[in-house]
């Protein structure tokens, strides 16, 4: 089933590339507002009919805002344009993300970023790999040293989300080598389980979000609630991290 839904994915990836450029710019909401509608449509008009042909028991969920419980059976999860935003103006930060999640629990992870071509896959036992690469998250052992990251899950989040973000931002930039705030989370989170960052938080978890966490857990991260218990789909707030800083920055954030 990855082979097949990484060959869509990688179809969607080259429409949007079509459509991407570094001069894009609007100058209005309902400017934005329509190119983040034509950015998606672009994608589910292509992936829904390919993802129900390649599993067509799984139910269709494209809701990359939501969050909470999700009905036991299969469901693909899309995220169409993660970063949409960064897309419509100009920016390199984006992606296409799929999951497919099994009584709530994500199997299968894909996330391309088609501006680098680098394609994320996971399967739930099975590993991560970045085109075709095995993946292993950092061997971090101290925050001192680590690189770290949160960001919005969605364009104007509630206030409370916001204090909080920005309370845990100046917690982490105590104890970290660096801290970065930014979008999608999706990138932050395959990033994270390549190696190349250690550390991902996040207080307003979505479902879609779904891709990235197993991309971490599958390349050896760890994923919990920032009460320190395992992640589920509906967990509200969580941390990914290397397993050497995964308590240490869980640490950081429940004093923040």
């Amino acid at each position: 089933m990855l082979v097949p839904t990484t060959a869509a994915v990688r179809r969607a990836g080259a429409r949007l590339l079509k459509r991407y450029s570094t001069e894009s710019r609007t100058s209005s909401l309902a400017d934005v507002i329509a190119a983040v509608r034509a950015n998606d449509e672009a994608v589910v008009d292509l992936l829904e009919p390919a993802l129900a042909e390649i599993n067509p028991a799984a139910r269709w969920l494209n809701d990359e805002h939501g969050s909470g419980p999700i009905e036991d059976g299969e469901w693909w999860l899309i995220d169409p344009v993660g970063g949409n935003l960064n897309a419509i103006h100009g920016m390199t930060d984006w992606n296409i993300g799929v999951s497919l999640v099994r009584d709530g629990r994500p199997v299968l992870a894909v996330v391309y970023f088609p501006l680098f071509d680098e394609m994320f896959t996971a399967t739930e036992g099975g590993g991560a790999f970045l085109n075709g690469v095995r993946l292993t998250v950092s061997d971090k052992t101290s925050l001192d040293g680590a690189l770290a990251g949160t960001g919005q899950a969605q364009p104007g989040q509630p206030a409370e989300i916001a204090e909080k973000t920005g309370a845990s931002f100046t917690a982490m930039a105590k104890a970290a080598l660096y801290v970065r705030v930014s979008v999608p989370v999706t990138h932050q989170l395959a990033q994270v389980a390549a190696g190349r960052m250690d550390v991902h938080w996040q207080h307003d978890n979505v479902r879609a979000h779904a891709s990235g966490v197993l991309l971490v857990q599958e390349a050896g991260g760890v994923v919990t609630g920032l009460d320190g218990e395992p992640w589920t789909i509906d967990t509200p707030e969580y941390v990914a991290a290397a397993p050497g800083v995964h308590g240490a920055a869980l640490d950081v954030l429940s004093r923040r």
